[in-house]
């Protein structure tokens, strides 16, 4: 048996029964396209969940509530763990505060937030983390309150009551770099650690050598214990398992966790509707497909007969089918892959965002998996509609029926 010669002659049939080979790859159409743009659309709208959640550093952020009682060294071993993508510990809230404005200015001194940072903060993004006790980075309100930009100098003032007397040291600060809005989106200043502690140790009334600064004995940095720190998980995974471990330690934390397993729960109860909307039309195309490969062989009857007369085997007969079915499925693919482009560009241009976020996209390894997938279920449908053929004698090929 030539397998060629068999295709050659399915492939003429098929070309001389345009109108009816027309009709089974539309039918084939209207059940693939639409399942091309479902899926799309779901990957699409849950992909860009995902990616911002993924994008978004607060989303993998943990935040110690109440409890944390730590030291350096075990915030050290915390940042080396495989779920932690950055930690850093933080003195206590009330006194990483600091006043500041830009020099040479006038203005009034705007109150802000200290915050700790070090190489790898997630919300640096690109730019370095401060190196030393005159380095800051701002925040972009920050920033705009005080008409400063990356290379300007500040006046800091780091004040305290004593025996109900105003104290006050001044510090001078240079402006690193700003950060964008969308990274912190209120006052703060990013500061090494070290300056936040020297703010911390000076209002207790302790010495702060580094800056030259009078007082009691100077803290122990091997005793040193922290009340709070800056945690972020390496992945969205991570979040939970993490809330989990800080809550057998008996520490509370916030987490974004709620948020993540909402877009989990989407992403899978969007599967599950697909596929039962696939499974659906996939079944219905299945019958179709079988239907008129039955009804095909029933009208060429005599026509197989007579290849069977001329001496093509049983199995030939059935492969003329399954090559016309695989004809359809190949051409319905095709056209189906240029109306769901068509279909996906004016969804994504319909709902583009101010961030040019794509609703509808499928990715090429899942269109081929789907042509792929039409292909095997057509191939099989025509199976079970050609079994017919295995009962054409080849004397009906001279006699009618």
């Amino acid at each position: 048996m030539r397998t060629s010669l068999i295709g050659r002659l399915a492939w003429q049939d098929y070309r001389d029964e345009w109108r009816l080979s027309a009709c089974a790859v539309l039918a084939l159409v209207a059940v693939l396209a639409p399942l091309l743009v479902l899926f799309g659309l779901k990957g699409g709208l849950v992909g860009n969940l995902t990616t911002q959640l993924e994008r978004s550093p607060q989303t993998r952020e943990i935040v110690p509530l109440a409890g944390a009682r730590l030291s350096g060294e075990q915030v050290d071993r915390l940042a080396m763990r495989g779920d932690v993508a950055f930690a850093v510990p933080r003195t206590r809230q009330i006194a990483a505060t600091l006043e500041l404005r830009k020099t040479g200015s006038e203005a009034l001194l705007n109150t802000a937030e200290m915050i700790p940072t070090a190489p790898g903060d997630p919300l640096l993004g690109e730019a370095q983390a401060p190196a030393g006790l005159g380095s800051v980075i701002l925040s972009h309100t920050l920033a705009a309150k005080l008409g400063a930009q990356a290379g300007d100098h500040l006046e800091a003032s780091i004040g305290r009551q004593v025996a109900g007397q105003p104290q006050a040291r001044q510090v001078p600060l240079q402006v690193s770099a700003v950060l964008p809005i969308e990274a912190f989106a209120r006052d703060g200043v990013f500061a090494s650690l070290s300056l936040l502690e020297a703010a911390e140790d000076y209002r207790d009334g302790r010495a702060v050598p580094s800056l030259g600064w009078p007082g009691a004995e100077p803290a122990n940095p091997a005793t040193r214990v922290y009340p709070a720190f800056r945690l972020y998980a390496r992945g969205l995974d991570d979040v939970e398992p993490l809330r989990q471990w800080f809550a057998s330690q008996g520490i509370t934390v916030a987490t974004q966790a709620e948020s993540i397993a909402q877009v989990r729960s989407l992403s899978h109860n969007l599967s599950v509707v697909f596929w039962i909307i696939a499974s659906l039309a996939l079944g219905g195309a299945f019958a179709a497909i079988g239907a008129g490969t039955l009804a095909a062989v029933e009208r060429k009857r005599k026509p197989l007969a007579v290849l069977r007369l001329m001496g093509f085997p049983l199995a030939a007969l059935l492969l003329f089918v399954q090559f016309q079915a695989l004809y359809s499925a190949a051409l319905a693919s095709l056209l189906s892959g240029v109306l769901y482009l068509l279909a996906s560009r004016w969804l994504n241009e319909l709902f583009a965002g101010e961030r040019g976020d794509t609703a509808c996209y499928l990715a090429a390894g899942h269109y081929l998996l789907a042509c792929l997938a039409t292909l095997a279920l057509s191939g099989l449908a025509a199976t079970a509609g050609g079994w017919r053929t295995t009962r054409i004698e080849p004397a009906e090929g001279i006699r009618d029926v």
